[in-house]
């Protein structure tokens, strides 16, 4: 599913293009202030630090993930861009604004997703929109936040007849129903099958094509590998590593491994040979990705070998956040009465 929609009067074009399938910063957007700009953020419940001065910019039409393990300090931050929880320290803006000083003009300008939303169940989609639309001054259309969320088919259905994937979109049409120019996701597909988190995802990258910007908490890899430009990944209250996800923690340039069941009898090249595994597949660390595979496969060309379940891997986003996230503390501190933990 994928949004078909014409720009508003007061809607800016796409800051952003795509290049190799990941948005490119334009020229308009580098002359532009960032959406999100945080220098030394710090914040601290009973004297523990769960935002430890971190630093954050964001762009235009961007999105980005943070991602952290519970505790990490996700939920502090992002309620304090919000304007919903007073920092300690630092200085922020968020589109233009102190979110700690001028919530009632920022929130005007912001959508929010949380991971549920309490919504009557026994109206239907269009009421329920029409309903959060009467508290925006500029709302849009609700015919047509319907259709951006690809629930025209059920503009008359019951919130409790929808499904979960469905009632997810609704979440997002509600946060879009006020214009807003950020929209903050929190954990926006927990609980969705593959194919409704694949629709969720289209949505997602759809709202940023449509120069909205985008602030999204996971715990889903595959999720931030998909969708975000950049991520950011925070543990113990500090930013530990940020970048596009190909490059976060330099596992672009990682040392490559490969993997392939060795046939028996056969003897590879020197230094790409090893005892095999439990499950019968020799794997080895390569310096030189091109030169060594280009070796081994011209070896098994030569002596008509066949190299079953051949492939050449590098650390995967997983892989690069559990390295980074392992042994720090996942004692729940960041959390609050609304239920929202990082």
């Amino acid at each position: 599913m994928r949004l078909r929609h014409q720009l508003g009067p007061h809607e800016r074009k796409p800051p952003t293009e795509l290049a190799h399938g990941r948005r490119t910063a334009t020229s308009t957007e580098s002359d532009q202030p960032p959406a999100v700009k945080v220098r030394g953020l710090e914040k601290s419940y009973a004297g523990f630090p769960a935002v430890a001065g971190i630093d954050l910019t964001i762009s235009h039409g961007e999105i980005f993930a943070l991602l952290g393990p519970n505790g990490a300090g996700k939920t502090t931050t992002v309620e304090i861009l919000e304007g919903y929880r007073a920092r300690d320290g630092g200085e922020l803006t968020v589109l233009g604004y102190d979110p700690g000083h001028e919530r009632t003009e920022l929130k005007g300008h912001i959508g929010i997703v949380l991971q549920s939303t309490a919504v009557e169940q026994y109206l239907t989609v269009a009421e329920t929109l029409t309903m959060y639309a009467q508290m925006y001054p500029h709302p849009r259309p609700v015919d047509e936040v319907i259709g951006l969320v690809g629930l025209a088919d059920k503009r008359d259905a019951r919130v409790i007849q929808l499904s979960g994937g469905m009632q997810r979109r609704l979440d997002m049409a509600i946060a879009l129903t006020g214009d807003p120019q950020l929209l903050f996701l929190d954990e926006p597909t927990t609980g969705f099958d593959p194919s409704a988190r694949h629709e969720a995802w289209d949505v997602i990258r759809d709202l940023a094509a449509l120069g909205k910007t985008v602030f999204l908490t996971t715990h889903y890899m595959d999720e931030a590998q998909y969708l975000a430009d950049r991520v950011a990944v925070i543990a113990e209250g500090r930013i530990v590593a940020e970048g596009p996800p190909s490059t976060l923690g330099h596992r672009d340039r990682s040392t490559a491994r490969v993997r392939y069941r060795q046939p028996a009898g056969t003897t590879p090249p020197l230094g790409l040979g090893a005892p095999p595994g439990p499950d019968g597949f020799v794997e080895v660390a390569v310096d030189d990705a091109v030169t060594d595979v280009h070796r081994l496969l011209h070896w098994a060309v030569e002596e008509g070998v066949e190299l079953e379940g051949f492939e050449v891997k590098r650390p995967s986003l997983e892989d690069v956040y559990l390295s980074l996230t392992d042994h720090r503390s996942g004692e729940q501190h960041d959390s609050d009465a609304t239920g929202r933990s990082s």
